[in-house]
């Protein structure tokens, strides 16, 4: 079970098990890894005269809008973007112009679109993008509208597979596609095949995490 506050970002999602009880969504889990590449980067903004956490916020808020524009498409239906401002819904556009091209190699049927889902078995929390048949195979897409395609991104994919799978939705693969936010990045995509050592990595994310909140 999952609510939402807010269509803006799936932060404000609050995954709850049968019990009632809250339990963490995949992306607070993974919160926990180290990314060193961030304070570097937070200081180039920084000194570009960008504020980083506006920066984010900003970014964050046009993939949301890209991610809804999406599903909303898959699903048949409009899209509300009275919350965003023209250079987001630009941007948002873009990644999804850019979705059209990868989706034309890629005819697919969706069965599962923003799905969220709670594992019982291992408490947590995660939102399905897109699951889906093609050429009569069931996958797993998440889309993504950053600059990369990150490891984290990975173990992420890897815990959506065996959240799936709880369900009954044993998928080949994930897909991860990541869309540009400008006309000339495109889209670029990896494979996760198997949940082996990712889903290992989100186990123990998922271990220390508890611990930590234990702790506390």
């Amino acid at each position: 079970m999952a609510t939402q506050t807010s269509q803006r970002t799936r932060a404000h999602i609050i995954y709850r098990a049968q019990d009632g009880n809250s339990v963490p969504g995949v992306t607070t889990v993974l919160g926990i890894l180290n990314k060193p590449a961030l304070v570097p980067w937070a200081n180039k903004l920084g000194l570009q005269g960008i504020d980083s956490a506006k920066y984010v916020d900003d970014k964050a808020a046009i993939g949301t809008l890209a991610h809804q524009m999406i599903a909303d498409y898959l699903k048949g239906q409009p899209t509300d973007t009275s919350e965003y401002s023209q250079v987001q819904i630009d941007q948002a556009e873009n990644a999804v112009l850019s979705y059209f091209e990868w989706e034309k190699a890629h005819p697919l049927q969706p069965i599962l679109v923003e799905q969220p889902m709670v594992s019982e078995l291992y408490r947590f929390g995660g939102t399905i993008d897109c699951l889906c048949r093609m050429n009569g195979d069931l996958y797993l897409v998440d889309f993504k509208t950053s600059s990369g395609i990150w490891p984290e991104m990975l173990t992420q994919a890897a815990a959506y597979l065996n959240l799936a799978s709880e369900y009954g939705y044993e998928a080949k693969q994930a897909i991860i596609l990541r869309i540009g936010r400008t006309p000339d990045e495109g889209f670029e995509e990896r494979i996760v095949n198997h949940v082996g050592k990712r889903w290992a990595i989100f186990q123990h994310c998922l271990a220390i995490y508890n611990l930590l909140k234990e702790t506390k």
